[in-house]
């Protein structure tokens, strides 16, 4: 189907469900506002789909129209841009900037990868390293960026080995994405789902929460993942023999050192970074809200006396424009949950609380998993999935918790199209060197969607119960 076609058929039927809407005997039980938020989500939902509108913007237009015609208050609009989670967002992003500045990332990466000596080690060291980095940065797209030239100083070093090069463009953003689910900033999604659980249930996630649910989750799935990258793009003699990268080897296509005594820049933001982050896994013992330590980080690392980074180049890293979109469709969560619609999508499901919770958790997670084929942004599906999720859950008994936490952990799969996300786009094309084609991401992504799926799937039934979150509802009877 041509993109012109895909776009007509999209706005037939995004039309069709508004003109059903709009006919007042339709859907006894269905108030006004609900009608208006549904007809409002549809259309956005095909503008994100269908179209090249920025998705922004459309979610912008969205949050607007529903403000317009009374189903969410002003209040409601621009309170979201004051959330705790945009702050967090923000203050990451001049953390991030603040560790980009100095190299201590290089540092880390040099450390870890030069202690391989074999193809297996290289690869799994290179993932630990990747996972690692969600701490320091947020938003994947970030993480590849500042990856990017680590990758580039290993293929130089690896230049007559052309497998190995393919297959470790294909490693960074594989483990990118996957490991963001480690931490509560590693995607923008995550911030979506922890404000859309806080309005359709009453139910927050912590970053200590979140890194105790997450980590475990994204260190099993990242090295799972980089066995499959390594057994579907190269042969075993491509992995027999050994490799040596030295320190000495990465230093040479690195501006700054990788080896050597800390320079008092690079001393003084490890210590902030060690600081901060520890503030933030002890958030339950000292009760300090993320948010705010995240600000006192950034304030720090940006002062001019102990700072790395100026704060005005800082801010010029932050995503503006993600920062809206979360706003933007934080604003439309609220209107599906206070409308009653999300309430009324669900309720006509089949099945309902007869199905069991392990085939209700399946079948979200094997549609979260597929969404990227439809939604490429990664924050989208989780603005769409998630308050239905939730709002399903409570027909299925089902703990919201986790099913929202399943839905947005298999949405971070997202490998099998060169556009599906942007860690992939950007490792697609790299001038003058040798990167994984189309073919090898589809060969890995039907190999790593059902282990990901599976792997989601028994941390929900079986992990995560473990550490505090049952698969129950814990209201259900």
């Amino acid at each position: 189907m041509s993109p012109t076609i895909r776009q007509g058929v999209l706005l037939c039927a995004a039309l069709s469900v508004c003109v059903v809407l709009a006919v007042p005997g339709t859907f006894p039980g269905l108030g006004g506002p609900a009608r208006i938020t549904l007809a409002v989500f549809t259309l956005a939902t095909c503008a994100w789909i269908g179209t090249r509108v920025d998705e922004t913007y459309v979610a912008l237009g969205a949050a607007l129209a529903l403000t317009a015609t009374g189903v969410i208050s002003s209040d409601d609009l621009f309170g979201t841009l004051g959330d705790s989670t945009v702050w967090l967002l923000i203050c990451a992003f001049v953390l991030a900037a603040a560790v980009s500045r100095t190299g201590l990332a290089g540092r880390a990466a040099a450390f870890l990868v030069s202690g391989a000596r074999s193809v297996r080690q290289l690869v799994h060291l290179t993932t630990a390293a990747l996972v690692v980095t969600a701490f320091a940065v947020p938003a994947t797209s970030g993480r590849a960026a500042l990856a990017l030239p680590v990758f580039l100083a290993l293929a130089k070093v690896l230049t007559d080995r052309k497998r190995l090069v393919v297959m470790l463009s294909l490693l960074f953003p594989a483990v990118i994405l996957l490991s963001a689910v480690a931490t509560l900033i590693g995607a923008g999604a995550h911030l979506i789902t922890v404000s859309v659980l806080w309005e359709g249930s009453g139910q927050r996630i912590g970053f200590t929460e979140w890194l105790l649910l997450g980590l475990p989750l994204a260190v099993v799935s990242s090295h799972l993942a980089a066995e499959a990258v390594l057994l579907t793009t190269t042969r075993r003699e491509d992995r027999r023999g050994p490799v040596a990268v030295t320190a000495e080897q990465i230093q040479e296509h690195s501006d700054k050192p990788v080896t050597g005594p800390l320079a008092p820049a690079e001393a003084r933001c490890a210590l902030l970074m060690f600081t901060v982050v520890l503030l933030w896994c002890s958030e339950p013992l000292h009760g300090v809200p993320p948010a705010v330590t995240a600000l006192i980080g950034a304030v720090v690392a940006s002062s001019p006396a102990l700072g790395t980074v100026r704060l005005k180049e800082a801010l010029g890293t932050v995503p503006w424009p993600l920062l809206l979109f979360m706003a933007a469709t934080m604003a439309m969560g609220i209107a599906l949950a206070d409308s009653g619609a999300a309430a009324w999508l669900v309720s006509g499901l089949p099945g309902g609380g007869a199905a069991p919770p392990w085939l209700f958790l399946a079948v979200v997670i094997a549609v979260s998993t597929a969404a990227h084929l439809v939604l490429q942004s990664r924050s989208a599906r989780s603005s769409v999935l998630v308050p239905l999720v939730v709002a399903a859950a409570a027909t299925a008994g089902v703990n919201p918790v986790a099913a929202a936490l399943a839905s947005t952990a298999a949405a971070g799969f997202c490998h099998t199209l060169p556009a599906s996300a942007k860690p992939v786009t950007l490792f697609a094309g790299i001038s003058g060197t040798p990167t994984f084609q189309p073919r090898d991401l589809l060969r890995l992504s039907a190999v790593l969607a059902p282990v990901t799926a599976a792997v989601v799937l028994l941390f929900a039934l079986a992990v995560w119960p473990l550490l505090g979150v049952p698969v129950l509802s814990p209201v259900s009877p």
